[in-house]
């Protein structure tokens, strides 16, 4: 991509990275994810494999910046083109004792991993295998709220659901890895998004140097065919994961301590809670009176760290002799609470279980729900200890407070958008532009920025059902609608699913529609995160491949390749795509670097030069307010977050003129949409010079000596016709 200057190119995360470093008895203080990469080399990983999406897309950064640090260790780290392929690598610890680590992100990431991790978790692994989920639930997720314990209960893949706080956090991936040895089977770690980015501090141990490395090899084994997933071999596997590896993933559970038992004097109700929620429980009951910042508490209860397999015998003990015990457990369906009535009632245990009776069935856990349900809990059990008529005052008294809390009822939802300057909106700027030619258009969307699209002032989008798969989604809907359908997809959807389920399906099925696809360099959505059309990879390497070439090598005959800020031009493409006659599916690359990665690489580097006294220009755009005529029509199809309305100076005129703030980056998309629309030609662009050098000044002078003469001249005149 040619806009792209790789002298430009600066590390994010080296800082980060140095943190990785730390050795025994040092303090290590950062994020979770950060500690987790940590956590993965003292723990003495052969090798980690992943593929972007928030939040662990800065857990890859991390690592990718400390790839150094890793080739001493021997530690082989990639950038996988999928789930799927992340998942795949880790067939490597089958065969051989070789610690191994995927990452990804939530139950969509899962899901493309599906094939296989039902796969490996059937063969049954021998080196250590965990697996890293990041945003699994609640409110920051962005994907469909469901969990990943379906995955794993499906699979029988151990689920942990550490208690957010980094030495507990920490603590798991390493004995994840121990408690994959002991069972033979793979483990997954999963965090909510709020657990990812939690900050804190542990101390650290020295780093381990895996005993199979890149840099110490060892021979192939000859194959075994009781280890491949055929039958009869998967028929004894499935024995085996029943007889052997689950009694010994519950044995080591209960051994190491892995759930957390936390005693209270309140003997007759107790609280079983799962991991990730922990905080938002202590939280509760210390605005109920009844915890200390320790986390001592009045009540009992049980942190589940490992959600799946429970230990039956820890369940029943803990619930044995009490009145009511409250499962916290977010989302439906209720795995935990199920399987605990299940437990209860085998071993003839009376204790009343309570979950979603006072919990919703969906939805985030927030701190005024987890409040709201304890509560209840108390009212209902009135355990004979607590001063349950306290605990409903102090409650009452909390959610009064609440109420009477200034706007509380005026908080606007503020969902996300197009960045300003985003490459993406003036493609759907020009979509909206066509749309009064040729009336309503169905747009089968994808996963990443451009689904923003459906947002105002677009409000284009039909269906998303997953990433890379808006043209196939539009295979369905195509031969039903008399016009042709477009679909959307990012440069980072292409390379992971989007080429094969997408492209070839659609050239195999001799699809006639329409695929637009923004080609801005990176996963932008993440982060900026390298992908195969990249200038360089994550170790910033040379590793660029062509869309374009690979569209029109297995056969797509119509492809345009434009610059996406070209308004004008994209209305005639889409144009001609959409009205052709030429049969087939037709491509349309609209190509522009994401706007936070133009300012990410170039920022630092522009603000040193300026601190140096060197000549820097700066473009932005602005509105002349004697020429806007208050139509407004630039916003309208536009939304850029800069371009806003402000009061009209002209007394006479009381319709608000457009205005362009200090956002702006001069992307040139207002103008480019005001002269594509024959709008008004009230936009303007100014060039901003810092550390002006002498024919500079001399310029400016001289412009404005001009203008100073031209509007003398023009006021001489207005006074004449007055007089």
């Amino acid at each position: 991509m040619d806009w792209i200057d790789e002298t430009e190119l600066e590390w994010s995360y080296a800082a980060e990275a140095d943190l990785l470093a730390k050795g025994a008895g040092e303090i290590f203080e950062g994020e979770a994810v950060q500690a987790i990469a940590k956590a993965l080399l003292q723990s003495g990983v052969s090798y980690i494999g992943g593929y972007q999406g928030a939040p662990v897309a800065y857990l890859m950064d991390c690592l990718a910046q400390a790839q150094p640090l890793l080739d001493e260790l021997g530690v082989h780290f990639q950038a996988c083109a999928n789930e799927a392929s992340a998942a795949a690598m880790l067939g490597a610890s089958v065969n051989y004792r070789a610690r191994g680590c995927a990452i990804w992100k939530s139950v969509a990431g899962t899901a493309v991993a599906s094939d296989a991790l039902s796969n490996l978790a059937t063969a049954g692994v021998q080196g250590g295998v965990l697996i890293v989920v990041g945003a699994d639930f609640g409110e920051g997720s962005n994907v469909g709220q469901e969990r990943t314990q379906a995955s794993a209960m499906k699979s029988q893949i151990w689920l942990l659901d550490p208690k957010p706080d980094l030495p507990t956090i920490t603590r798991l991936v390493e004995k994840g890895f121990e408690l994959s040895e002991a069972s033979n089977s793979p483990v997954i770690l999963e965090l909510r998004i709020r657990a990812s980015h939690l900050h804190g501090r542990f101390v650290a141990k020295d780093n381990r140097a895996p005993a199979i490395s890149a840099n110490d090899k060892v021979d192939p084994q000859p194959s075994d065919y009781g280890q491949l997933v055929l039958p009869p071999s998967t028929f004894a596997q499935e024995q085996d994961k029943l007889s052997r590896r689950l009694p010994a993933a519950q044995d080591f559970v209960l051994k190491e301590g892995l759930n957390e038992l936390v005693d209270g004097s309140c003997s007759s109700i107790g609280i079983i809670i799962q991991g990730g929620l922990y905080n938002a429980v202590l939280a509760a009951m210390r605005e109920l009176g009844l915890a200390d910042v320790f986390g001592n508490t009045e009540i009992p209860h049980l942190v589940l760290n490992v959600t799946y397999p429970l230990v039956d015998s820890q369940i029943a003990d803990f619930c044995l002799g009490k009145r009511a015990v409250l499962i916290v457990e977010e989302s439906q369906p209720d795995y935990i609470e199920q399987a605990v009535n299940v437990i209860l009632r085998r071993r003839d245990i009376n204790s009343a279980v309570v979950g979603k009776g006072v919990f919703p069935a969906a939805g985030e856990y927030t701190a005024q729900i987890v409040l709201q349900g304890l509560a209840e809990f108390f009212r209902d059990a009135r355990p004979e200890t607590l001063d349950t008529a306290g605990i409903a005052h102090t409650y009452e008294r909390l959610t009064a407070a609440a109420t009477d809390a200034p706007l509380a009822d005026e908080n606007l939802a503020r969902p996300p958008g197009f960045c300003t300057g985003c490459p993406e909106r003036p493609v759907f700027s020009a979509m909206k532009l066509l749309k009064r030619e040729l009336g309503d258009i169905h747009l089968s969307a994808d996963i990443g920025c451009h689904l923003y699209s459906s947002l105002p002032p677009f409000n284009m989008a039909n269906t998303v059902m997953g990433y890379g798969l808006g043209l196939a989604s539009s295979q369905g809907v195509e031969p039903l609608l008399k016009k042709r359908v477009v679909s959307s997809m990012g440069d980072g959807g292409f390379w992971h699913n989007g080429l094969n389920s997408s492209v070839a399906s659609a050239l195999f099925n001799k699809d006639d529609s329409v695929l637009v696809i923004f080609e801005n360099g990176y996963t932008s959505s993440t982060g900026a995160q390298s992908i195969p059309s990249s200038r360089r990879n994550f170790l910033g390497q040379p590793s660029a491949l062509s869309i374009e070439n690979t569209l029109k090598g297995i056969g797509v005959k119509w492809v345009r390749k434009l610059r996406s800020y070209d308004v004008r031009k994209m209305v005639k493409t889409l144009r001609k795509a959409m009205t052709t006659n030429e049969p087939g599916l037709k491509v349309i690359i609209a190509e522009g670097e994401c706007q936070l990665a133009v300012q990410r690489r170039t920022g630092p580097g522009r603000k040193r030069a300026i601190a140096d006294g060197k000549r820097v220009i700066r473009e932005r755009f602005g509105v002349d307010d004697d020429v806007c005529t208050g139509d407004h029509s630039c916003i309208r199809l536009s939304g850029c977050p800069s371009l806003t309305v402000k009061p009209n100076p002209d007394a006479l005129r009381t319709d608000p003129v457009a205005h362009v703030n200090q956002n702006c980056v001069g992307c040139g998309l207002c103008g480019e949409v005001a002269h594509a629309a024959i709008l008004c030609p009230s936009f303007y662009k100014a060039r901003i010079i810092h550390n002006p050098g002498r024919w500079d000044r001399l310029l400016a002078r001289l412009r404005d000596a001009a203008i100073g003469y031209l509007q003398n001249r023009r006021m001489a005149k207005a006074l004449v016709s007055t007089g």
